[in-house]
């Protein structure tokens, strides 16, 4: 009915200009089909103002970013109540979350130009350091799912769902499953091409053509 538009709309409002609460936002991403992640957080709303009264709506997805102070915001034991004391665990497990992906990304972009040097160099000492950089990588991207995981199975501990709500993974947290592995067979691949070679050694010569 109409309160119930009206209500739906003030829930968008506030997701999309009110401050950062986690409750709030929480039960408008189970209102209007949200889905969170890692920096965004997004629901899926109506893109015609007069959509109650359209057979075939078609819907949009609006998205908000998390704001830098707002990773760092505590979590509480009941989310929205600051009465309730810091939940350490859940607090530490959402900053885990956005730290580790950043630190994966810095140890890949950082084998990847130890690897360019290394070509450039013709030399091979420089393989196992790459190969414990990807290990590096993967189980920081491999922990960034478990925090992940972790932190929403907490969360849905301390909140009160509302009915016929059913949650899914996203196609970035497969996709994060998936590029875990790679990263720690790449890092056996080159790990044990720098045992396989460790004894050899590439010099350039440099010719002076007369």
């Amino acid at each position: 009915g109409e309160a119930n538009v009206s209500e739906l709309r003030s829930l968008y409002e506030e997701f999309m200009t009110g401050e950062f609460d986690e409750k709030t936002y929480s039960d408008t991403l189970f209102r209007l089909n949200g889905t969170a992640g890692l920096w965004w957080r997004c629901v899926l709303v109506p893109g015609s103002p007069r959509w109650y009264k359209e057979p075939d709506v078609k819907l949009t997805l609006e998205c908000r970013n998390f704001t830098l102070p707002e990773q760092f915001t505590p979590k509480y034991k009941e989310p929205g109540n600051h009465n309730s004391g810091e939940d350490m665990l859940r607090t530490y497990l959402w900053r885990c979350q956005f730290l580790l992906p950043l630190v994966s990304l810095g140890l890949v972009a950082l084998a990847g130009l130890t690897g360019f040097f290394a070509c450039l160099c013709r030399s091979l000492t420089p393989t196992l350091f790459i190969g414990v950089l990807h290990l590096l990588a993967g189980l920081c991207t491999l922990a960034t799912v478990c925090c992940y995981l972790a932190g929403m199975d907490l969360l849905h501990r301390v909140s009160m769902l509302p009915d016929k709500v059913d949650g899914s993974l996203g196609w970035s947290l497969y996709l994060a499953l998936i590029s875990s592995p790679l990263h720690m067979m790449a890092a056996a691949l080159l790990v044990w091409a720098a045992r396989s070679h460790s004894q050899n050694y590439y010099r350039m010569t440099a010719y002076r053509v007369a």
